[in-house]
């Protein structure tokens, strides 16, 4: 049997980031789900840390649709699934021609802009969107992308469906629905690429049972909690990540070094 990471430093970042992206995606609208690549980047390669967590993330969705099997827009999915699966097929074309600190990179920016997104747009009430079908669908094909690369489609996607002020609850179960099918689509791309090799495979098997419970607590919190202060502090470790990355990434280490 192949044996899992066995890095003690890889269990002490991942299983607070395994805990946060479940309790995001039970509760929250997964938008922190974001958060686990990057920070997992740390102490691995990117893509080695998107095929540990891509398992995960199809084990919490199983928790997810049931939860939220009666809530979710199905006038909102008919042109965000489509639009989500091109950007998929564009990523799985240039994840080949992407070098590991060029990953960095990209993950690295993806993350902070993000977070200074999310604390940009708290400060600037806006009126509610109109369903937008070219807009939504821009914002799903890049959420299809960065979610290829990084597992990070969350921001893309609220980016369009957070400005529509839609119910919190019927908010949460579009963002389920729409990354179980964007995470089951990832499988095969991601098996052909190797990110799914056994020692990544026997880690996510390792994790599950921490994933199953941050999304059971999520579910529990999602009427319970402040989400924009859970989401700040989220943020600002996301931030925090990102600035690391592209630290790594431009090489600015090895020169100091």
């Amino acid at each position: 049997m192949t044996p899992p990471v066995s890095d003690i430093w890889f269990y002490v970042i991942a299983i607070p980031a395994v805990i946060l992206v479940g309790i995001s995606k039970g509760g929250f609208g997964g938008g922190i789900g974001s958060v686990a690549v990057p920070i997992l980047s740390l102490v691995m390669p990117p893509l080695q840390a998107a095929g540990i967590m891509l398992p995960i993330l199809c084990f919490m969705d199983l928790f997810g649709l049931w939860a939220y099997r009666k809530h979710w827009d199905r006038r909102q999915m008919r042109f965000l699934a489509p639009a989500m699966l091109a950007g998929l097929a564009i990523g799985t074309a240039m994840a080949g021609f992407v070098s590991d600190r060029a990953i960095r990179l990209i993950v690295g920016s993806i993350a902070i802009l993000f977070a200074a997104d999310f604390w940009f747009s708290q400060r600037n009430n806006r009126p509610p969107a109109r369903t937008n079908i070219l807009k939504g669908s821009l914002w799903a094909t890049i959420s299809g992308f960065t979610s290829f690369i990084s597992l990070a489609g969350g921001p893309p996607l609220q980016m369009y469906l957070l400005p529509l002020r839609m119910d919190k609850t019927v908010f949460v179960g579009t963002t389920v629905v729409f990354f179980a099918i964007s995470n089951v689509a990832k499988i095969p791309p991601y098996a052909w690429l190797g990110q799914l090799a056994p020692i990544n495979l026997m880690t996510s098997l390792i994790l599950l049972p921490i994933a199953a419970g941050g999304m059971i607590l999520g579910i529990w919190m999602h009427d319970k909690v402040n989400p924009i202060l859970f989401y700040n502090v989220c943020y600002l470790f996301l931030a925090a990540a990102g600035v690391k990355l592209l630290y790594d990434g431009s090489g600015l280490g090895a020169l100091i070094g």
